[in-house]
């Protein structure tokens, strides 16, 4: 027996469900983009594709899976111009992904090679479904572009809105808690570490289409935890900004920016006593 529900109340439900879009293939979405990092990196491939009809005829399967996806968001032949845009910029997403994997590389004295950073590192991860996800951003994909960064989000803990932009040779080291805003503009050989937060100074709805994130310089590092807000903003290049730091202002090129601790101990003569540390 059916319970006595309130008409009212399904009678709301029922024009929701009658109204509204159909949901993303949200799974369809991620595994394409997984599937295309495989073809991309054969580091990440469960089997090599090493002829150039059966890489060609891979392409072709995966463009048009793409389009035939893009179709929950797009007319049928709007969805095949997205998928066909984005099959054009693969080699130079290729190339740009590399320079991100070599600098990690460079930079992290626990990266032992191409392959370990390609395969295992969640920031070469969440960088390479970023800028994925930053192209259909950019050619107008609606929702598609931030499903595929709140993929990300879920499997490394690293937070970037496909909005942002990044330019090459980006490494995230560790990354867990790393938040990049919609606005954010990030230059050449940028080093983040984890924890790091690129907002806004307010999130008010009337700031929409401002930009409301910080600029990053070329050749900038920020160490873990430091917060910098604001769309005018500036981190000049070659800056260093330490963990933990609060940053609200632009600050000039060759800057340093830090907390300068002051650490006092006291200890009783006993070992067992009390130990106080002031930070």
């Amino acid at each position: 027996m059916v319970p006595p529900y309130d008409p009212d109340f399904l009678a709301l439900l029922a024009h929701a469900h009658q109204t509204t879009a159909a949901p993303l293939p949200g799974p369809g979405f991620c595994q394409l983009a997984d599937r295309l990092l495989a073809l991309l990196f054969p580091e990440r491939a469960p089997r090599p594709l090493p002829s150039p009809d059966t890489l060609a005829a891979t392409l072709c399967l995966l463009q048009n899976d793409l389009a035939e996806l893009l179709q929950a968001v797009a007319t049928p032949a709007e969805a095949a111009q997205y998928a066909l845009a984005s099959m054009n910029a693969l080699p130079a997403l290729r190339q740009t992904l590399l320079l991100d994997a070599e600098a990690i590389v460079a930079a992290d004295p626990a990266a032992q090679d191409l392959a370990e950073v390609i395969t295992t590192y969640p920031g070469f991860y969440a960088t390479a479904l970023h800028r994925f996800a930053h192209g259909l951003h950019r050619r107008g994909v609606p929702r598609v572009p931030r499903l595929l960064s709140e993929y990300a989000h879920q499997r490394t803990g690293i937070d970037i809105h496909p909005g942002a932009s990044i330019g090459p040779s980006f490494c995230i080291d560790h990354g867990t808690g790393l938040v990049i805003g919609e606005t954010c503009s990030i230059g050449a050989r940028v080093k983040i570490f984890q924890g790091v937060t690129l907002g806004a100074l307010s999130v008010g709805k009337h700031l929409e289409g401002i930009k409301r994130h910080p600029t990053i310089e070329d050749d900038v590092v920020i160490y873990a935890g430091a917060t910098i807000l604001g769309g005018s903003t500036t981190i000049g290049r070659h800056s260093l900004i330490g963990g933990n730091v609060w940053l609200t202002e632009s600050v000039p090129s060759h800057s340093r920016v830090y907390h300068k601790a002051q650490i006092h101990v006291t200890r009783a003569e006993d070992p067992a006593g009390d130990i106080m540390f002031s930070i």
